[in-house]
Protein backbone atom coordinates (compact mmCIF):
# COMPACT_ATOMS: atom_id res chain seq x y z
CA UNK A 1 0.00 0.00 0.00
CA UNK A 2 0.87 3.56 -0.16
CA UNK A 3 3.54 5.08 2.10
CA UNK A 4 1.64 6.75 4.85
CA UNK A 5 1.67 10.09 6.03
CA UNK A 6 -0.42 12.60 8.49
CA UNK A 7 -3.01 15.00 8.80
CA UNK A 8 -1.21 18.33 9.81
CA UNK A 9 -4.42 20.18 10.50
CA UNK A 10 -6.11 17.23 12.78
CA UNK A 11 -5.54 16.24 16.16
CA UNK A 12 -5.90 11.77 16.62
CA UNK A 13 -9.46 10.90 15.45
CA UNK A 14 -11.51 9.14 17.75
CA UNK A 15 -12.20 5.31 17.22
CA UNK A 16 -15.40 4.84 15.03
CA UNK A 17 -17.92 2.34 15.23
CA UNK A 18 -19.05 0.76 11.94
CA UNK A 19 -22.71 -1.72 12.01
CA UNK A 20 -23.99 -3.63 9.48
CA UNK A 21 -22.80 -6.39 7.68
CA UNK A 22 -20.86 -5.78 4.74
CA UNK A 23 -19.12 -2.70 6.51
CA UNK A 24 -17.75 -4.55 9.70
CA UNK A 25 -16.89 -7.53 7.47
CA UNK A 26 -15.15 -5.42 5.09
CA UNK A 27 -13.08 -3.78 8.10
CA UNK A 28 -12.36 -7.41 9.17
CA UNK A 29 -10.88 -8.33 5.44
CA UNK A 30 -8.77 -5.21 5.29
CA UNK A 31 -5.06 -6.05 6.37
CA UNK A 32 -4.79 -1.98 6.67
CA UNK A 33 -7.76 -1.89 9.34
CA UNK A 34 -6.97 -2.40 12.97
CA UNK A 35 -10.08 -4.00 14.47
CA UNK A 36 -10.15 -2.90 18.30
CA UNK A 37 -13.56 -5.06 19.63
CA UNK A 38 -16.72 -6.85 18.16
CA UNK A 39 -19.98 -6.88 19.23
CA UNK A 40 -22.60 -9.06 17.82
CA UNK A 41 -25.28 -11.68 18.33
CA UNK A 42 -24.49 -15.29 18.50
CA UNK A 43 -26.46 -15.58 14.94
CA UNK A 44 -24.34 -13.10 13.27
CA UNK A 45 -21.43 -13.95 14.68
CA UNK A 46 -21.77 -17.51 13.52
CA UNK A 47 -18.87 -18.54 10.95
CA UNK A 48 -17.25 -15.70 11.41
CA UNK A 49 -13.29 -16.07 11.02
CA UNK A 50 -12.21 -13.21 13.67
CA UNK A 51 -8.91 -13.04 14.76
CA UNK A 52 -7.96 -14.31 18.39
CA UNK A 53 -6.54 -10.79 19.15
CA UNK A 54 -9.99 -8.93 18.82
CA UNK A 55 -11.85 -9.46 22.06
CA UNK A 56 -15.41 -10.41 21.02
CA UNK A 57 -18.73 -9.76 22.87
CA UNK A 58 -22.11 -11.45 22.57
CA UNK A 59 -24.95 -9.08 22.73
CA UNK A 60 -28.94 -9.09 22.12
CA UNK A 61 -30.11 -6.69 19.36
CA UNK A 62 -31.04 -3.99 22.40
CA UNK A 63 -27.45 -4.18 23.72
CA UNK A 64 -26.05 -3.46 20.52
CA UNK A 65 -28.72 -0.51 19.50
CA UNK A 66 -27.19 1.16 22.63
CA UNK A 67 -23.93 0.92 20.93
CA UNK A 68 -24.88 2.84 17.57
CA UNK A 69 -26.94 5.96 16.26
CA UNK A 70 -30.34 5.69 16.49
CA UNK A 71 -32.47 2.95 14.54
CA UNK A 72 -29.39 2.24 12.76
CA UNK A 73 -29.30 -0.88 11.15
CA UNK A 74 -26.66 -2.97 12.61
CA UNK A 75 -27.66 -6.19 11.31
CA UNK A 76 -26.68 -7.57 14.69
CA UNK A 77 -22.27 -6.80 13.83
CA UNK A 78 -20.62 -4.08 15.33
CA UNK A 79 -16.85 -3.26 15.76
CA UNK A 80 -14.72 -0.15 16.96
CA UNK A 81 -11.95 0.34 14.96
CA UNK A 82 -8.69 2.65 14.27
CA UNK A 83 -9.40 5.25 11.38
CA UNK A 84 -7.22 3.97 8.68
CA UNK A 85 -3.73 6.12 8.21
CA UNK A 86 -3.78 8.99 5.61
CA UNK A 87 -2.13 8.45 2.23
CA UNK A 88 0.14 10.86 0.47
CA UNK A 89 -1.37 12.55 -2.96
CA UNK A 90 1.72 11.70 -4.70
CA UNK A 91 1.75 7.85 -3.87
CA UNK A 92 -1.84 7.56 -4.98
CA UNK A 93 -0.91 9.40 -8.51
CA UNK A 94 2.13 7.07 -8.47
CA UNK A 95 -0.07 3.72 -7.92
CA UNK A 96 -2.48 5.17 -11.28
CA UNK A 97 0.89 5.71 -13.61
CA UNK A 98 0.03 4.13 -16.58
CA UNK A 99 -3.07 3.21 -16.80
CA UNK A 100 -6.36 5.15 -17.37
CA UNK A 101 -8.40 4.98 -14.06
CA UNK A 102 -10.40 8.68 -13.06
CA UNK A 103 -9.57 10.21 -10.08
CA UNK A 104 -13.11 12.23 -8.20
CA UNK A 105 -12.02 15.09 -6.08
CA UNK A 106 -14.98 16.57 -3.88
CA UNK A 107 -14.72 20.51 -2.76
CA UNK A 108 -16.69 21.03 0.95
CA UNK A 109 -18.90 17.64 0.63
CA UNK A 110 -19.44 16.86 4.05
CA UNK A 111 -22.54 14.46 4.39
CA UNK A 112 -20.88 11.12 5.35
CA UNK A 113 -24.07 9.56 3.59
CA UNK A 114 -23.11 11.38 0.48
CA UNK A 115 -19.07 10.22 0.84
CA UNK A 116 -19.91 6.91 1.46
CA UNK A 117 -21.75 6.26 -1.41
CA UNK A 118 -19.44 8.08 -3.88
CA UNK A 119 -16.46 5.75 -2.71
CA UNK A 120 -19.30 3.02 -4.07
CA UNK A 121 -19.38 4.28 -7.22
CA UNK A 122 -15.83 5.00 -7.37
CA UNK A 123 -15.48 1.70 -6.56
CA UNK A 124 -17.76 0.26 -8.96
CA UNK A 125 -15.84 2.04 -11.97
CA UNK A 126 -12.38 2.05 -10.98
CA UNK A 127 -11.62 5.26 -9.72
CA UNK A 128 -8.07 5.30 -8.88
CA UNK A 129 -9.69 7.44 -5.58
CA UNK A 130 -11.18 10.01 -4.01
CA UNK A 131 -9.52 13.27 -2.60
CA UNK A 132 -11.19 15.78 -0.35
CA UNK A 133 -10.24 18.64 1.78
CA UNK A 134 -9.57 17.24 5.30
CA UNK A 135 -11.54 20.14 7.48
CA UNK A 136 -14.32 20.08 4.70
CA UNK A 137 -15.08 16.50 4.76
CA UNK A 138 -16.69 14.33 7.54
CA UNK A 139 -14.23 11.78 9.60
CA UNK A 140 -14.75 7.97 9.05
CA UNK A 141 -18.24 7.18 10.81
CA UNK A 142 -20.53 4.10 10.91
CA UNK A 143 -22.92 5.63 9.00
CA UNK A 144 -20.24 6.83 6.15
CA UNK A 145 -19.04 3.43 6.12
CA UNK A 146 -22.31 1.94 6.06
CA UNK A 147 -23.18 4.06 3.02
CA UNK A 148 -19.96 2.97 1.47
CA UNK A 149 -21.13 -0.81 1.59
CA UNK A 150 -17.59 -1.85 2.36
CA UNK A 151 -15.37 0.43 -0.19
CA UNK A 152 -14.31 2.55 3.02
CA UNK A 153 -11.80 -0.48 2.76
CA UNK A 154 -10.88 -0.57 -0.48
CA UNK A 155 -10.90 2.74 -2.35
CA UNK A 156 -7.95 5.27 -1.71
CA UNK A 157 -9.46 8.07 0.35
CA UNK A 158 -6.82 11.26 0.57
CA UNK A 159 -7.11 14.09 2.57
CA UNK A 160 -5.24 17.05 1.95
CA UNK A 161 -4.92 20.58 3.73
CA UNK A 162 -4.88 22.96 0.20
CA UNK A 163 -7.46 21.65 -2.62
CA UNK A 164 -6.14 23.94 -4.92
CA UNK A 165 -2.59 22.68 -4.51
CA UNK A 166 -3.51 18.93 -4.68
CA UNK A 167 -5.31 20.02 -8.17
CA UNK A 168 -1.88 21.64 -9.30
CA UNK A 169 -0.48 18.67 -8.19
CA UNK A 170 -3.20 16.10 -10.28
CA UNK A 171 -2.42 18.41 -13.22
CA UNK A 172 1.24 17.97 -13.40
CA UNK A 173 0.08 13.93 -13.41
CA UNK A 174 -1.36 14.40 -16.59
CA UNK A 175 -5.02 14.54 -15.28
CA UNK A 176 -7.08 16.48 -16.93
CA UNK A 177 -9.23 18.40 -14.41
CA UNK A 178 -13.37 18.40 -15.56
CA UNK A 179 -15.79 20.23 -13.02
CA UNK A 180 -18.92 19.21 -12.80
CA UNK A 181 -21.16 22.51 -12.81
CA UNK A 182 -24.77 23.25 -13.56
CA UNK A 183 -23.81 26.61 -15.50
CA UNK A 184 -21.28 24.96 -17.44
CA UNK A 185 -22.01 25.51 -21.77
CA UNK A 186 -20.51 22.11 -22.26
CA UNK A 187 -21.62 18.93 -21.53
CA UNK A 188 -19.26 16.16 -19.80
CA UNK A 189 -19.67 13.85 -22.72
CA UNK A 190 -18.67 17.03 -24.80
CA UNK A 191 -15.56 17.55 -23.08
CA UNK A 192 -13.86 14.47 -21.56
CA UNK A 193 -11.71 12.73 -24.22
CA UNK A 194 -9.72 10.10 -23.68
CA UNK A 195 -7.09 10.96 -21.52
CA UNK A 196 -7.11 10.89 -18.28
CA UNK A 197 -9.32 12.54 -16.01
CA UNK A 198 -9.84 14.15 -12.47
CA UNK A 199 -13.61 15.08 -11.65
CA UNK A 200 -14.39 18.16 -9.16
CA UNK A 201 -17.66 17.93 -7.83
CA UNK A 202 -18.87 20.67 -5.23
CA UNK A 203 -21.23 20.18 -2.64
CA UNK A 204 -24.72 20.26 -3.48
CA UNK A 205 -26.64 23.60 -3.73
CA UNK A 206 -23.42 25.56 -3.17
CA UNK A 207 -21.23 23.53 -5.80
CA UNK A 208 -17.48 24.34 -6.11
CA UNK A 209 -15.91 27.16 -4.47
CA UNK A 210 -14.57 29.75 -6.90
CA UNK A 211 -11.04 29.16 -6.26
CA UNK A 212 -11.54 25.41 -7.13
CA UNK A 213 -13.47 26.43 -10.46
CA UNK A 214 -10.68 27.80 -11.38
CA UNK A 215 -8.06 25.01 -10.89
CA UNK A 216 -10.33 23.37 -13.53
CA UNK A 217 -8.90 22.80 -17.24
CA UNK A 218 -13.16 22.70 -18.09
CA UNK A 219 -16.56 22.85 -16.76
CA UNK A 220 -18.88 20.81 -17.67
CA UNK A 221 -22.56 19.77 -16.89
CA UNK A 222 -24.49 16.27 -17.14
CA UNK A 223 -27.31 16.59 -19.65
CA UNK A 224 -29.99 16.69 -17.06
CA UNK A 225 -33.83 17.64 -17.91
CA UNK A 226 -35.56 20.62 -17.12
CA UNK A 227 -37.62 18.29 -14.84
CA UNK A 228 -34.64 19.24 -11.59
CA UNK A 229 -32.32 21.52 -11.19
CA UNK A 230 -29.43 19.52 -10.47
CA UNK A 231 -28.47 15.91 -9.10
CA UNK A 232 -27.21 14.96 -5.66
CA UNK A 233 -23.81 14.76 -5.53
CA UNK A 234 -23.56 11.11 -5.07
CA UNK A 235 -25.52 10.79 -8.16
CA UNK A 236 -23.84 12.85 -10.27
CA UNK A 237 -20.74 11.05 -9.42
CA UNK A 238 -21.99 8.01 -10.60
CA UNK A 239 -23.51 9.18 -13.88
CA UNK A 240 -20.04 10.71 -14.91
CA UNK A 241 -18.15 7.62 -13.57
CA UNK A 242 -20.26 5.64 -16.05
CA UNK A 243 -19.58 7.98 -18.81
CA UNK A 244 -16.00 8.20 -18.67
CA UNK A 245 -15.91 4.12 -18.67
CA UNK A 246 -18.13 3.51 -20.51
CA UNK A 247 -16.09 5.78 -23.73
CA UNK A 248 -15.85 4.55 -26.86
Amino acid sequence: MARKGHRPSKAPASRPRFYGRHAVLAALDNPERTVRKIWGTREALGGLDIPASIPITFADVADLGRLVPGDAPHQGLVVEVDPLEDIWLGDLLAQGEGDQRPLVVLDQVTDPHNVGAVLRSAAAFDALGIITQDRHSPPESGSLARSASGTLETVPWVRVVNLARALEEIAEAQFWRIGLTGHADKTLGEVMGQGRIALVLGAEGEGMRQNTETHCDQLAKLPISDKVESLNVSNAAAVALYAIAARG
